[in-house]
């Protein structure tokens, strides 16, 4: 890449990440001589005004924003027709790929994140910000295992009017009901948006899932979400119900505060009763599977624009506009009403899914009052003989699938749905998962990564199962490229380890030795040994011993392979005239000899 140099300070390095609105590149910033992150707006929204009144309201609103859990905003611009930020670079990984790489995390280190995360939006939330896109990818991970919240790229000031359009951006797995609804947002949409991510960290996987971002969406805002503990049995029940409460479906039953979510995580995390109500559930048996549970399946993780279908949220009819809902229409060429958009078919039929399952839940009841119903076992730890005999003396089916645990022998029960205590039916199926151990250690070889550049390291340390940890310093390796890592290529390691590695800055510049007053040989060695090639010079000095360096060519610092000239005292100059013999005038006309002959005839 030829290299650019923004606002004549900012020298881009290389390319680290592209999102929804920017690509972000690796700089080196030429005035404070440090490594910086700069986030440069894609070209086709530069020329978009909306976009770019936007892109400059982050770095402002960001750049208000001082926590130790939120990354750095130093300064932004524009270059031409570029929009630019100048943010703090961070080493780690998104706590998205930590998920996809080490599954879910244990439920400590889950409401750790979730309290520094709560930190980073209590400051956010007194300067009036919201915001709006809360997802793994947007937190990153530091080496030191504590995080920072990123990109503050859709977030908006509570009166800027800058949302009032038709879309409704964030990343469908982590937006809150209201926000897909189109509805006005608070800090509790940041709160579900946590829990969210919460949840993902507890269960390895996200609450819904589905083909496209509007069908996840809807199922935000009309499914409630399956127990975690039901996906991770190691999960305690004061984190699943902290979990559950951040998603609650009304804004007015989560946390209402980040203060108030974080004081409750960290009595968690200190080992002190917390107080939290049971979440909303189900009523009656939930399926195996839950309620919200889908096939899993890959989607996007960049943010993008969801359209919001019109009519969920409301939006067009306003209490008290003295508008009816049939303002905008008219008759059609055809002599009928003018047909709703897409969106409103989607809501309509949301909307009579939603009745016709009120009525059929009101009929089953009816039909099926005198239904026995059992209470269903817990059977976690039971052998699968035990277990199967348990369920089928109160006439329950049994399903069977296995998996491996370190918390469970081989043969016992591992986790079960529905979990213990529900109520079901006679005759209802649960499905009991039976411990395999403790899953085998798989290793992998650490590859070698000396002289590949970042992105190339990191393809390799991921097709090997390993996680990268980058730093940089200075060196003779060709810049931008690895020349050192730890552990060493060709090692056997367990897979999901981490490698770490550090990618040359370039030749940096080093001290120069002083040698004034030194030995020639001494001075000589000094030099070399520092990286500089030498060269020497003489010169009769009758203040300094021969052999001693009188000056030198450069001092304070340079470039190693710089040539250093070093001036060498040859001692004082030789006196050329005669021994005995007077010193003449330099106007005399005689010579010495004449002076001689002369002196003898006197």
């Amino acid at each position: 890449m030829q290299q650019q140099v923004l606002g004549g300070r900012y020298l881009l390095k290389d390319k680290v990440g592209t999102g929804g609105m920017a690509t972000v590149y690796r700089a080196q910033d030429q005035v404070l001589n440090r490594t910086v992150a700069v986030k440069i707006m894609l070209p086709q929204y530069a020329g978009d005004a909306t976009f770019a009144a936007r892109f400059k309201q982050e770095a402002q609103a960001a750049a208000g924003l001082s926590s130790p859990y939120i990354v750095g905003v130093y300064d932004w611009g524009k270059d031409g027709d570029t929009y630019y930020i100048v943010m703090e670079y961070l080493r780690g990984t998104d706590l998205k790929s930590g998920i996809r790489s080490h599954g879910a995390l244990d439920p400590k280190k889950v409401a750790q994140i979730g309290s520094q995360i709560c930190a980073a939006l209590s400051v956010a939330h007194k300067h009036e910000i919201i915001h709006r896109d809360i997802k793994p990818q947007n937190i990153m991970v530091l080496p030191d295992g504590n995080i920072k919240v990123m990109d503050f790229g859709i977030a908006r000031a509570k009166n800027s009017h800058l949302t009032q359009d038709n879309n409704v951006l964030g990343t469908a797995h982590y937006v809150s009901p209201e926000q897909t609804r189109g509805q006005e947002l608070g800090p509790t949409s940041d709160i579900y948006s946590l829990g969210v991510v919460m949840y993902e960290c507890a269960t390895g996987q996200v609450p819904f899932d589905g083909d496209d971002a509007i069908s996840v969406a809807l199922k935000q805002v009309n499914e409630l979400p399956v127990p975690p503990s039901q996906l991770n049995p190691n999960l305690d029940a004061d984190l699943e119900r902290i979990i559950l409460r951040c998603m609650e479906k009304d804004p007015a039953n989560r946390f209402q505060t980040a203060d108030e979510l974080r004081q409750t995580l960290n009595a968690y995390l200190a080992g002190r009763q917390v107080d939290v109500p049971e979440p909303t559930r189900v009523i009656g048996a939930v399926p195996a599977g839950g309620a919200g549970a889908t096939e899993t399946r890959v989607m996007s993780d960049q943010t993008q624009a969801m359209a919001r279908p019109a009519g969920i949220g409301n939006t067009a009819v306003r209490s008290g506009s003295g508008m009816s809902s049939s303002a905008s229409g008219g008759a059609d060429p055809y002599g009928g009403k003018k047909k709703g958009g897409k969106g409103k078919i989607v809501a309509g039929v949301v909307a009579a899914l939603a009745i016709i399952g009120v009525i059929a839940f009101a009929a089953f009841s009816a039909l099926n009052s005198g239904a026995k119903t059992v209470t269903v076992p817990n059977v976690l730890g039971y052998t699968q003989e035990e277990a199967t005999e348990e369920l089928r003396s109160l006439n329950l089916g049994v399903k069977t699938s296995s998996g491996y645990s370190d918390e469970y022998e081989e043969g016992e029960v591992m986790s079960q749905t529905p979990s213990g205590g529900l109520q079901v039916e006679e005759g209802y199926e649960v499905e009991i998962q039976i411990s395999r151990g403790p899953e085998p250690i798989k290793t992998t070889t650490v590859p070698d990564l000396k002289g590949r550049t970042r992105e190339e390291a990191e393809k390799l340390l991921e097709e090997a199962g390993l996680v990268g940890v980058a730093s940089e310093a200075s060196n003779d390796a060709e810049e931008g490229t690895v020349f050192e890592q730890s552990p060493a290529e060709g090692e056997e390691v367990e897979e999901g380890s981490t490698v770490t590695y550090t990618v040359s800055t370039g030749p940096g510049t080093v001290s120069i030795p002083n040698v004034v007053g030194d030995g020639e040989n001494s001075a000589l060695g000094a030099l070399e040994d520092a990286g500089f090639s030498v060269s020497r010079e003489y010169e009769y000095s009758s203040r300094v011993d021969a052999g001693v360096v009188i000056s030198q060519s450069l001092t304070g610092s340079a470039m190693p392979g710089t040539t250093i000239t070093i001036t060498i005292s040859r001692g004082p100059e030789p006196d050329t005239s005669t021994p005995d013999t007077p010193a003449t005038s330099p106007d005399s006309p005689t010579t010495g000899e004449d002076e001689e002959e002369s002196a003898g005839a006197a």
